[in-house]
């Protein structure tokens, strides 16, 4: 079967990609998902152009191939895409697979916040292997704050609170640190004996930013124990996520309007005690806010977005211009 221009054939393909996963959502015209791919990273930074050409490809083509539908719109959320280079980079591996359909190619965190907020003003946080502030006002102005990547910035990130959980181990080897339940709990993760065989672990074997991101969970538990170190790694997490979201909301000039915080990524979910801590501080920004945690996949804001480019409606906000 294939799509004709009866909209009741429409299909489009939702699609967010991230740092640890991709899950690509195919839907008919009234946003019914009726198959669901997913694999691995697909971060053009971490994973590079032809690993994510692999990954895109196989999961639409394992939704499409056996119902021999031609989807009418695409929706990709990508970190770092609304940066031009890589935008160029993404685009150009979206018209090589990309079935002849209309192709949005936007930020995982618009995808994020359109499936928790719709099309609604709201303010997406994302803590995931990385971080990101990201929001939409009434008037279709979009700002960010984060999403720097791994080495200037992602603060918040499951990356971030797994090094710094790391250093915590190495510092307490070095008599440098106070002493935390973190260490056998990151040495039994990576399976070894000493503080100084993480070494070989980290560096050798090359371990990837996702792969540094599993090892926050273990800082939620340290968390359960009373481990101060582990309390203070979170709370400064939290501020710092806190932060990049009240630098959303004070350059869309949001403070004083009511509208919906989303909490998207992994760590909201790994790490409960972050997702309650920010319940906790975000309405301080803007009192008539309310906060909820993201409990579907973002893919599904990607379908939403690629049913409006099928309807000829473009939901992409533009950047508001830094005064």
């Amino acid at each position: 079967m294939t799509s004709s221009t009866n909209p009741s054939s429409i299909h489009v393909l939702g699609i967010d990609a991230g740092g640890t996963k991709t899950v690509c959502l195919l839907a008919d015209a009234g946003g019914t998902v009726l198959a669901e791919a997913r694999g691995g990273g697909a971060n053009l930074q971490a994973a590079g152009e032809l690993e994510v050409e692999k990954v895109l490809h196989q999961v639409m083509e394992e939704v499409i191939q056996p119902r021999g539908i031609r989807p009418a719109a695409i929706c990709l959320g990508m970190a770092g895409v609304d940066r031009e280079d890589d935008a160029a980079v993404v685009r150009a591996i979206m018209r090589r697979i990309g079935y002849q359909a209309s192709i949005t190619v936007t930020n995982d965190a618009l995808v994020a916040l359109v499936a928790g907020a719709g099309h609604d003003p709201g303010i997406v946080i994302i803590s995931g292997t990385g971080s990101i502030a990201y929001g939409r006002n009434a008037r279709g102005e979009a700002a960010r704050a984060g999403g720097w990547g791994y080495v200037l910035g992602d603060e918040g990130s499951g990356y971030w609170i797994g090094r710094v959980a790391l250093r915590a181990v190495v510092r307490e080897a070095d008599g440098r640190g106070r002493p935390t339940s973190l260490t056998p709990k990151i040495l039994e993760h990576f399976t070894v004996h000493r503080p100084q065989d993480l070494v070989h672990e980290i560096y050798y074997k090359g371990a990837r930013p996702s792969a540094i991101a599993n090892v926050a969970r273990h800082v939620q538990s340290a968390h359960e124990e009373g481990d101060a170190v582990a309390a203070e790694i979170l709370r400064t997490a939290a501020r710092e996520l806190v932060a990049s979201a009240a630098s959303v909301a004070a350059r869309l000039e949001m403070r004083d309007e009511p509208f919906t915080f989303v909490l998207a990524g992994g760590m909201f979910h790994a790490i409960p005690w972050l997702a309650r801590a920010m319940c906790d501080m975000l309405p301080e920004i803007a009192p008539r806010s309310t906060v909820c945690v993201l409990e579907v996949e973002p893919a599904y804001g990607a379908v939403r977005l690629a049913l409006a480019a099928a309807a000829g409606e473009s939901r992409v906000p533009r950047y508001k211009p830094q005064a």
